[in-house]
């Protein structure tokens, strides 16, 4: 998604936010506001970061956060697992994908696409290293689970994390119990 001028604009007026308000939140001044939304300048990504964060902030007030509805017991993979035991434990917990981990660090993902995706491959002499897929995201605790939608329609799931560590697992099927 790009941010453009205008789509900050429509965020502000949802929030009820004049634009010397979200300046002042935002610590940048209201001139610089009314010009990024009439797109006479590219922010920096630090500015539209702090402007975004003020936006989501206020419009999130009362709603429902990621950790309402997140998975506390996240099932995860270690790179050096051979594929075969990923297959495995997804099977028997009954989930499509899980994160690939070392620690608390998330190296990517595995899941039943990508393992058809290599089924032309000796699954069976494989690493989940050999075929790991791209990493989920990472939302905060605190996050709102409004963020979720367009998140879960390009990843399988998302990942929760509070002061740096993960805590949760959200897939689309919790998504979708709370709706």
């Amino acid at each position: 998604m790009i941010i453009t001028g205008k789509y900050i604009r429509q965020l502000r007026e949802e929030a009820g936010l004049s634009q010397a308000e979200l300046a002042r939140l935002a610590k940048v001044s209201q001139a610089h506001i009314a010009k990024i939304e009439g797109e006479k300048v590219d922010p920096r990504l630090s500015t539209v970061n702090r402007i975004l964060f003020v936006l989501k902030t206020r419009k999130s007030a009362g709603k429902v956060k990621c950790s309402e509805i997140m998975h506390i017991h996240v099932v995860s993979a270690a790179p050096d697992d051979p594929v075969h035991k990923a297959i495995k434990t997804m099977h028997r917990m009954g989930i499509s994908q899980m994160p690939v981990m070392r620690g608390q660090a998330q190296l990517g993902s595995i899941g039943e696409t990508t393992i058809m995706r290599n089924s032309d491959r000796n699954l069976k002499r494989l690493r989940v290293r050999d075929i790991i897929d791209r990493p989920f995201p990472v939302v905060d605790v605190d996050d709102t689970i409004d963020m979720l939608p367009p998140l879960l329609d390009a990843h399988g799931a998302v990942l929760v994390s509070e002061k740096g560590r993960i805590k949760g697992i959200i897939t689309k099927s919790d998504l979708l119990a709370v709706k």
